[in-house]
């Protein structure tokens, strides 16, 4: 796991709303890049160069508690430096009176703007890659997405004495980068709890498919929550999102059979052994972390562990093909190339 000294950076800023109308031409629709559960999302652009991105949050939305979105996301994001979590660059709440008319006469209107401020990431979300076939990735690019994901999480749950707990984790609330690097964001329902914890919660929260049966049917929540919303994000990462919903169709064995043939018809695998066992490894961890029985799912400490077993195989790999791609006999391999293709394949309707 990754020491946050890894990841430094200066302390989050204390932002004006005048300020973030300005970067984003008054939060044109031109400037807007994103819709999110608990707000709208503009591209804007600091006096220094620094491309930001700027979460205006709904005032007073029905059905949210908008100031507990707004304080989980802002405190907990203080709290976490790593490469694979979104960093946050700035915020600002403010509350101000503004005379307005109201039947007939000019009173003082109580407004509260808030807004957070994050790094840019070129890559959009993970889901838009993965509900677009043109767009997919090849195995050892969605391998390093999984493997960054998972230190991520690992981070959150146990990288400092008070775990954070994310609640909603899927692959629209993973970001990316310029090189394709996954970052964690989104933390509006995340939660600061001890690591052996059970709470419970008094209603739903989260997103449909993501969420273990014990929160279903008992709001139970514990670190196996965000495990199970791992398992779910990694299988639709393996088999896309029409792969995943062959899963309930099939045993667990005939689910992995199936994918791992898919992956190494494509990759011709026969040769690559490496990948072909990563590959496998990958689909039997994502259904171990689905289990309905929580006891049963690994921690997110133990998948990692798991991962870094097959990595030393899969280096080695990668070392061998950029060798490989810097001589002339690239242009006549069918296993380069398709390591390099996108993801040349969706399970069967």
């Amino acid at each position: 796991m990754e020491n946050e000294s890894q990841h430094t950076s200066a302390m989050p800023r204390d932002f004006t709303f005048q300020l973030l109308k300005q970067i984003t031409n008054d939060f044109s629709e031109d400037n807007r890049i994103g819709v999110g559960g608990y707000g709208l999302v503009y591209k804007g652009t600091l006096d220094s160069g620094e491309v930001i991105a700027v979460k205006k949050l709904y005032y007073k939305h029905p059905g949210l508690d908008s100031d507990k979105q707004f304080q989980n996301e802002c405190t907990n994001l203080m709290r976490v430096r790593h490469q694979n979590i979104v960093r946050l660059v700035g915020y600002c709440h403010e509350i101000r009176h503004k005379c307005v008319e109201h039947n007939g006469k000019y009173v003082f209107a109580m407004v509260e703007d808030r807004a957070l401020c994050f790094e840019y990431l070129e890559g959009g979300s993970l889901d838009k890659h993965l509900s677009d076939e043109s767009c997919g990735f090849g195995w050892h690019a969605r391998y390093k997405i999984i493997k960054g994901i998972c230190e991520g999480l690992n981070y959150l749950h146990n990288g400092s004495k008070e775990s954070i707990f994310h609640l909603d984790l899927k692959p629209a609330n993973i970001l990316l980068d310029r090189n394709m690097m996954p970052k964690i964001g989104d933390f509006g329902l995340s939660r600061l709890f001890d690591s052996t914890e059970t709470c419970s919660t008094k209603g739903i929260i989260g997103t449909p498919g993501y969420m273990p049966p014990e929160y279903i049917n008992r709001f139970h929540i514990t670190p196996k929550f965000d495990v199970f919303s791992l398992g779910v994000t990694i299988i639709k990462i393996m088999a896309g999102h029409q792969g995943y919903s062959k899963l309930a169709d099939m045993s667990s064995q005939e689910f992995i059979q199936l994918v791992h043939e898919k992956w190494e018809k494509a990759l011709q695998t026969t040769v690559l052994s490496h990948t072909s066992h990563g590959v496998k490894k990958c689909i039997e961890i994502a259904l171990r972390c689905v289990e309905a029985d929580r006891v049963k799912r690994p921690t997110i400490a133990e998948v990692v562990d798991e991962l870094s077993k097959i990595d030393t195989a899969i280096i080695d790999e990668l070392n061998e093909i950029d060798t490989a791609r810097s001589s002339p006999i690239e242009q006549k391999s069918p296993i380069l190339y398709t390591l390099r293709a996108p993801f040349p394949f969706l399970l069967p309707q």
